[in-house]
C-alpha cells in the first residue's frame, strides 16, 4: 500500500534557472499538498500534462526526492524517515533506462539481484519467469550497448522486478516503445495487479489508462484535480471519452 498525505515539493533554482524560466522567483513548486492512498492489488494511474508534477511525485514516492513536507508510507514504513527499508519494497521504471553499456542483460539482473540480496534459487526462478514474459533468452548474453531500445526496457523491466517488490512504480513505462514491447509492459502490469502488488503508473496513453486502472488521480501546477476510482470518473464525467473529460478538466482549473 502507499499512502501520500500532504505532499509539497519545492526546489530551488539557481540564477541560471530563473533566467531560463524568466522569473526572479528563487524557488519552484512543483507539488502543492496532494494526498491520495494506492491499494494492493489495484492499479492507479496518475495522469496529468507535461509539468504537471507527475515525475517529481513517483520519484518521491520511489524515494529518489525528498519531499519539502508530507508523509509517504510505503507498505507501512515511513519513506521520508526510513528511504532505505523503503526501497527494499519498491520497483521503480522509468522510460530513461540508465542501464550499464558494458554489462549483459544476465550480468546487470544478477547484479541487482545480489544487491537486494535475492537467493540464487529465488534468482533464476523469477528471472526465468521474466525472460519468458518478455521473451528475452536470445539477448540474455549480449552487451546491452548492442541492443535495441525496447530491448533495453526489457532489461529495465526485469530489473526493476527482480526483488519481487511490493509495490511496483512505473512512469510512462510504454513511451516511445515497439508496440510489442509496450504489450509486454501492460501484461506485466496486469500480473502485478494479479499477485497482489499495489501498482502505480503514469501514462499519456488513454487507452492503456482505460485498460488498466481501477483508480485514477489528475495532477495539474502540481495540485490534485480528481482523485478516486475509474468508475466514479466514468459515471461522473460530462464529455464522451476518457481523453476529452481529462482535457476538460485540465482547462476548467
Amino acid at each position: 500500500m502507499i499512502k501520500v498525505e500532504n505532499l509539497y515539493k519545492e526546489f530551488s533554482l539557481n540564477a541560471k534557472q530563473r533566467k531560463e524560466f524568466a522569473t526572479t522567483d528563487k524557488t519552484a513548486v512543483a507539488v502543492k499538498d496532494i494526498s491520495f492512498e494506492c491499494l494492493p492489488g489495484r492499479i492507479y494511474s496518475l495522469l496529468g500534462p507535461n509539468g504537471a508534477g507527475k515525475t517529481t511525485t513517483l520519484r518521491m514516492i520511489s524515494t529518489i526526492f525528498q519531499p519539502t513536507r508530507g508523509s509517504i508510507m510505503i507498505g507501512g514504513v515511513d519513506a521520508v524517515k526510513n528511504p532505505t527499508e523503503a526501497r527494499k519494497k519498491i520497483g521503480f521504471l522509468t522510460g530513461s533506462a540508465g542501464l550499464y553499456g558494458r554489462l549483459t542483460p544476465n550480468e546487470l539482473i544478477k547484479y541487482f539481484a545480489d544487491l537486494y540480496g535475492v537467493s540464487n534459487a529465488d534468482f533464476q526462478e523469477r528471472k526465468k519467469k521474466l525472460y519468458d514474459l518478455m521473451d528475452m533468452h536470445e539477448f540474455a548474453n549480449k552487451r546491452i550497448s548492442k541492443l535495441s531500445t525496447g530491448m533495453k526496457q526489457k532489461v529495465s523491466i526485469s530489473r526493476t522486478m527482480i526483488h519481487d517488490p511490493e509495490i511496483v512504480v512505473f512512469d510512462e513505462p510504454t513511451s516511445g516503445l515497439d508496440v510489442i514491447t509496450a504489450e509486454n509492459i501492460i501484461a506485466l502490469i496486469n500480473d502485478c495487479k494479479n499477485n497482489g502488488k499495489t501498482v502505480i503508473f503514469s501514462s499519456h496513453i488513454m487507452s492503456e489508462v482505460d485498460l488498466l486502472s481501477d483508480d485514477i488521480g489528475i495532477i495539474h501546477k502540481g495540485k490534485m484535480l480528481f482523485n478516486g476510482t475509474k468508475d466514479a470518473f466514468i459515471q461522473n464525467k460530462q464529455e464522451e471519452s476518457l481523453t476529452a473529460e481529462f482535457i476538460r478538466i485540465v482547462k476548467q482549473a
